[in-house]
Parts: structure tokens; sequence; C-alpha cells
């Protein structure tokens, strides 16, 4: 007598063709949800990011990879991945940055993020003259300090045209890049190390007053920095920026590449710069100067 099929038998023959088979409708959500939620943490939560130029050279280099935080100034229309967004008024849960913190911005002309440091805030009147800065009528306090060696290699190349003179070789038989730094320390006590290479273009401008719901950006490279003090046609920030533009706030290095790998996966190990993984940055704190 042949067998006969029950529902029971059908419905389990075809639970087990589905088994064998791969749901691509499950298989594709799957993957738009895991794009979403990485979107979601990178927009409102944190994303990595790369120091593609020596605008805040001494802290980063060329090369560095490190955090942006998200959320310590809370959101404005540029904290969307990618910014797909028109320039929007206001901050949701806003607050302003600090003197001193590391951020990154996007001007108003072009869809992408400098990395510049916080030095004025609304209201303050910010002058610069001969490479002093001046807020509110007073020098920032400035410290010599004695000339720091970077190792000179594919990522910073210590070029003529930045740096001139600055190229020594070393008794390690290594060339590395003189830089004379001076020691920063901001009203609020947050001390930072700057790069003065002498006279430019740089290093004169104002008196302006930061207007409200606006900061005062500079990089700590003073003399090669795209910063408020240049304007937009020269691909600066073209004065106080509004708070809205503001992204996030740099947190630490995860780990620095010299530039000197090749295709071989071999090179690679040896590309990695020792003693920048895991470096903070945030400005660190000392007595608040008279």
């Amino acid at each position: 007598m042949p067998a006969i099929d029950t529902p029971q038998d059908s419905a389990a023959q075809a639970g087990e063709q589905e088994k064998d088979g791969v749901n691509w409708w499950h298989e594709l959500r799957s993957i738009t949800l895991l794009i979403l939620a990485v979107l979601a943490f990178h927009s409102f939560v944190a994303k990595p990011f790369y120091i593609p130029s020596e605008s805040m050279m001494p802290v980063l280099l060329t090369g560095d990879r490190l955090v942006v935080s998200k959320f310590p100034y809370g959101w404005s229309y540029v904290s969307p991945s990618f910014h797909p967004l028109p320039f929007l008024k206001g901050r949701v849960l806003g607050r302003l940055p600090q003197r001193g913190d590391i951020v990154i911005v996007s001007p108003h002309n072009r869809r992408e993020d400098y990395i510049k440091r916080v030095i004025g805030l609304p209201g303050d009147i910010i002058e610069v003259r001969g490479g002093q800065v001046i807020l509110n009528g007073t020098a920032v306090k400035q410290k010599a300090m004695k000339p720091l060696r970077l190792p000179v290699d594919g990522n910073a190349p210590c070029s003529p045209d930045q740096f001139p003179g600055a190229r020594v070789h070393g008794a390690d038989g290594r060339d590395y890049c003189e830089l004379p730094v001076r020691q920063e320390i901001l009203p609020n006590g947050k001390t930072y190390l700057t790069i003065d290479m002498g006279p430019s273009a740089l290093d004169w401008y104002g008196p302006v007053r930061v207007p409200a719901d606006h900061v005062f950006l500079m990089g700590d490279n003073r003399d090669n920095s795209a910063d408020s003090r240049a304007p937009l046609a020269e691909n600066g920030l073209g004065g106080p920026v509004p708070w809205e533009a503001i992204g996030g706030r740099a947190e630490f290095i995860t780990f620095s590449l010299d530039g000197d790998a090749s295709w071989n996966p071999l090179s690679w190990i040896h590309a990695f710069r020792s003693g920048r993984a895991g470096n903070s940055l945030r400005a660190r704190s000392v007595a608040a100067p008279d």
C-alpha cells in the first residue's frame, strides 16, 4: 500500500528544503541592520579619524589614527557620517567645548573634516601679534622649550619648504626633524606644545570678537595650519566657526603608521610607530597663569 503524505509531513519537508537553501532576504536584512548600527555608532557615539596633514604637530603626526567621540558637545547637522545634511542651526543637547579641546570641524564650503584646537569662545576678543596669541587683551602665556626631535619617515619627511633647516642627523644614524617648540598655557590652565618656525603670514590676525555660538580654532603647527586665521579661499576656516560645525572631540591615538610600508605584508609590522598608541589627546592642566 503506497505511503500517504500527511499535511504534517509536507510541512516538515518544506522546512527541511528551507533549511537547505539560503534565505537571501534574511541575510540582506541582517547586513542592512549591521550597516545601520555601524553608521549610528559613528554618527552618535564615536568614529575613527585619520590625520592627513601636519597642521597639529607636534601632538598629532600625519599617519596617526585616533578616536573622536561624537557626544561631548551634543549633536548637530555634521554628526551623521558622510555629512549628508545642509547647514541646520542649533544642536541637540548642545554644550560648548572648552579652551584647549582638540575638535573636528567641517568648513562652510566643503564636505570634509579638519582637526584643530579650541582657543576662543563666544565673546572672546582674539588677536595674533607676531605669532603671540592675545586673548581678551592679555597675551596667552608661552614658555620656550628644548627643541623637539621627531624621527624623519615617509609620513614626516621634514620638508624644507615647511621646516627649513630643521633636518639633522642623529648620533644613532637616523635623520630627525628638530623643531622649535613652545608651551602655551590658556587662561583655564590647559597646556600643550606649539611649533613656530618664525615669521609667517599667519602670525598677524585680528582683533576679532568671537560671535555668540561660535568658536575660534587654531592648529598647533602655527605657521602651517588652515585654521580660523586663514580665509576660506585659502582652504582655511574663514574666522570663528559656528558651534554647529563641530563634529566631536579627539580622545586618544589608537595607532600610527610611518608611511614607509610597501606592498609586502612583512613591512607592515615595521611601519607602526612605537610609543604613540594610547596617547591621550586631552590637553593636560596646570595651575592657571596669573
